[in-house]
Order: C-alpha cells, then sequence, then structure tokens
C-alpha cells in the first residue's frame, strides 16, 4: 500500500472501533480508562528503565515517580466525571446538555515524555468514547509499542476491541500529516513546527506552546523552604519539563541568601563573564538549543562547556547579565540549567519575566514564591501566562496535583500567546461534543425597552 492507502487503512480500524466505544456505557468506558492508568502504574519501572534507554534521556527514578504519579492523579479525576449521554439538565434555562464523541483522535507526541503523554491523551480520549491514533516520535517507537501491548492486553480482558488505541509504525512528517488530516480531532505536544502543522491540518486541534517558566522570589518568603521546590522543579527528569522553573528572580537584599541556598542545595553558580559565555555557547549554539543536552545531566553540560563543576553537583545557575531577547540565557534551557537576575522592586520583578516571556515561552507559566497577595495578583495582572503557580514545585505541579485545582494533564495550553487555542491544562472535557437541547425557560419575559436601556 502507498502512504494514503496506509493511513485510510489505520483509520478505518479506528473508525470501526469507534463505532462500538460509541455504544457503551459510561461505566464500560471508565473500566477501560481505568485499566490503561492501572497498566502503566504497575508497569512504571520497566517502562521508565525502557524510556531511558530509548531516548537517551531523563532520569531513571524520576521517570518511575512521573509514570505512577500521572497515572495515579489523572484516573482519580476522571473517575465520576459524566461524558456520555445527558451531562447535566437546567430545567430553569431551559437547556439539557449531551455528550456526544468526537470519533478518532490523532495525537501526536514528544519523545520527552513517550509514557505518560500518550497514556493521558488516550484515557482523555476513550473517557468519551473516542478511539485514538498515536504517531509517536522517532526516538520513542518502542515505548510507543510496548504501550499499546499493554493497552491491548487489558482491553482483550475487557472485551473491547484492540482497535481502541493504535500506533503509526511510519512517524515521518509526510505521514503524520496525513493522519492529522484524516482524524477527526488532532493533539500535537511536541516542537512548534509540529503543533503548526496541526493547526493548518483542516481539522480541530488542540497544540502546546514552548515553556519557560520565569521563577519570582518574593522578600516575604522563608528561603529554605521555597528553593527546595525549585531545585526540585529545575532537575526532575534532568530538566525536559516544560513546567520546571527556568530563572531565579530574586530581591537584592536577599538575592545571595537565595543563591547561597541554592548551592546548599547541590547548585554551581557562577558571574565569570568568561565562564558564562562558554556556557551560552554550549548550551545556545547558533542561538538555539542544543538538541544533544535535552535531558542531559550536568556532567555533560559541563563537558559541553569545558567547565569543571564540584562533583556531585545537580544545576548550574549563572547570572544573566540582561532580560529578554538581549541575552539567549533568557531562554528556555531543557536541561538541569538555570539563569539568575536580582531586582530592585516588585514591578521590575514581573518585567523581567515578562521580558523573558515575550523571548520564549509566553502562554504558559510562571512559578512565584510569595506570600503577598497583592504582589501575585499584580503578576498575574501583568504577565502574559495561563497560570501562575503559588509555592508550588512547578515541574510536578503545574500540571495538575491533589494539592491544586489545575486539572490533571500532560498538555498545558498557552493561549494566543503561544498561537494555541485553549490556555488551561488540557482535559477529557475537550474531548466530546456538547449538544444542547433548548426549551422555552419557564418563567421567561422580554425585558422593557426602558430596563434594556437603562445604565
Amino acid at each position: 500500500m502507498d502512504n494514503k492507502e496506509t493511513i485510510q487503512a489505520l483509520v478505518a480500524r479506528s473508525r470501526k472501533a469507534q463505532a462500538i466505544l460509541e455504544g457503551y456505557t459510561q461505566q464500560q468506558l471508565d473500566a477501560m480508562v481505568r485499566a490503561m492508568a492501572k497498566v502503566i502504574y504497575d508497569n512504571a519501572e520497566p517502562l521508565a528503565k525502557m524510556a531511558v534507554e530509548e531516548t537517551c534521556m531523563g532520569v531513571y527514578e524520576h521517570k518511575i515517580a512521573k509514570n505512577k504519579g500521572k497515572s495515579r492523579i489523572i484516573w482519580n479525576a476522571l473517575k465520576g466525571q459524566k461524558t456520555v449521554g445527558v451531562l447535566r439538565e437546567l430545567k430553569e434555562e431551559g437547556l439539557v446538555e449531551i455528550a456526544k464523541p468526537m470519533g478518532v483522535v490523532c495525537a501526536v507526541l514528544p519523545c520527552t515524555n513517550p509514557i505518560v503523554t500518550p497514556m493521558c491523551n488516550a484515557m482523555f480520549a476513550v473517557k468519551s468514547a473516542n478511539t485514538i491514533i498515536v504517531a509517536p516520535h522517532p526516538r520513542a517507537l518502542r515505548c510507543t509499542a510496548r504501550i499499546k501491548e499493554l493497552f491491548d492486553a487489558e482491553f482483550e480482558k475487557l472485551g473491547c476491541p484492540k482497535d481502541v488505541f493504535l500506533t503509526l509504525e511510519d512517524s515521518s512528517v509526510e505521514m503524520t500529516q496525513m493522519l492529522m488530516s484524516a482524524c477527526d480531532i488532532v493533539v500535537a505536544t511536541g516542537g512548534g513546527a509540529m503543533v503548526k502543522s496541526a493547526y493548518s491540518s483542516g481539522k480541530p486541534s488542540f497544540g502546546v506552546g514552548p515553556g519557560n517558566v520565569q521563577g519570582i522570589y518574593d522578600t516575604d518568603i522563608d528561603i529554605a523552604v521555597a528553593v527546595p521546590k525549585a531545585v526540585g522543579s529545575r532537575t526532575f527528569d534532568n530538566g525536559i519539563i516544560c513546567s520546571g522553573d527556568q530563572t531565579i528572580i530574586a530581591p537584592k537584599g536577599t538575592y545571595r541568601q537565595i543563591i547561597a541556598e541554592f548551592v546548599k542545595k547541590g547548585a554551581y553558580y557562577t558571574e565569570d563573564p568568561v565562564e558564562i559565555e562558554a556556557w551560552r555557547k554550549a548550551i545556545f549554539p547558533g542561538g538555539v538549543m542544543n538538541k544533544y543536552l535535552v535531558g542531559q545531566g550536568v556532567d555533560k553540560l559541563a563537558a559541553a562547556a569545558n567547565v569543571t563543576v564540584p562533583e556531585g553537583t545537580k544545576l548550574i545557575i549563572v547570572k544573566a547579565e540582561k532580560a529578554g531577547a538581549a541575552d539567549l540565557l533568557s531562554k528556555e534551557k531543557m536541561c538541569p540549567f538555570m539563569s539568575a537576575y536580582a531586582y530592585d522592586t516588585w514591578e521590575e520583578a514581573v518585567e523581567i519575566a515578562k521580558q523573558n516571556l515575550l523571548c520564549e515561552g509566553a502562554g504558559h507559566s510562571v512559578s512565584i514564591q510569595s506570600n503577598n497577595r497583592e504582589h501575585l495578583v499584580y503578576a498575574g495582572l501583568h504577565l502574559p501566562v495561563s497560570r501562575v503557580l503559588v509555592n508550588q514545585s512547578c515541574a510536578t505541579m503545574n500540571g495538575g496535583a491533589f494539592a491544586n485545582s489545575l486539572s490533571p494533564t500532560t498538555t498545558l495550553g498557552c493561549g494566543s500567546w503561544g498561537n494555541n487555542s485553549i490556555s488551561e491544562n488540557l482535559s477529557y472535557k475537550h474531548f466530546y461534543n456538547t449538544q444542547r437541547i433548548a426549551f422555552e425557560k419557564p418563567s421567561w419575559r422580554q425585558p422593557t425597552d426602558e430596563e434594556i436601556w437603562s445604565e
């Protein structure tokens, strides 16, 4: 078969399975979704090992935590949620809302999260009686194939069609684009070019923008409590999480104390201009992130920059010269590396963060350590981000946590700032159509012209 015939055959199989799911009850769908989460949870260790070995990035122990954590929290958020039939009846408004599946979902996957991203997208799809075809990254084909094996075995136990979860074996750019155009909805998690391609597919699409989470520290914080959260956020899975803190924007009065705490927790810090330039060239050769350093540890970063760092160093921190486009270190660094800035006023701190976000990462998130509500609201009003995470570890909590009310997910929308269609965490609610049956409102009346035009 040629490429077009291959895609047509794959989608036809998926549509046949989706027609069966469309007749399932909520309980049947939920049993499938639970099984998908539980099998990832139960196989967290071997899947983490496979992900590290195949992608050559990240940290084994952190991937275990990610596999267990995401499967646990996403299923917990999904169970009990209504996605089939009548969602709600609003008698006073004369409305009945009914959920309808979208059909076949195409999910384009990154190599940075080769286990939990396909799991998450598939759980959201099946929750609403859709089927899914995933286009894996070429560096994660084995991981995706193993997930399919695990899911298929669970589906067989439940008497469900195995074609609910299908994979594109040839995930070339051409084949992926053809798949996106052939399915009913597209979820693209990856580079900007792929997200743009998804939006050009002619199908409803959800994409994500790049991360460049700005970390701002207020004057009223407990430094010993705040710093470990940022260290954990930046070093988790060797920095490949889009929600990991990228910067330290600290008040001049406590800047040295904050940096000292980072060093105490395993960071290496420098203000040497010559050394900083070496780091800059190593991480951003030609002005773009060095793909060979994505998800790599400090030892490989130091070797690339030809800089000697103390044994056991977890994180590199350098004093940035300027904010925004004037310094490459203001951009997203997908490795355990941070840039630091000192500010005089809170307004200046927010402006530094804003300039960095406008350079890269607008629409994503900011991580703030503060107990000053006025400052937090000011930051929210002035920063072009979809999420302001307060006093938490951003990498592991920005995508939803038991401690906050953000929707658990692996895909974080960045709104119009990031050229995305949503400015919230992608959830199961984005995977069904809502039909509305509209009756006359029982107690309606038309207001008078005087009432309408009154001020």
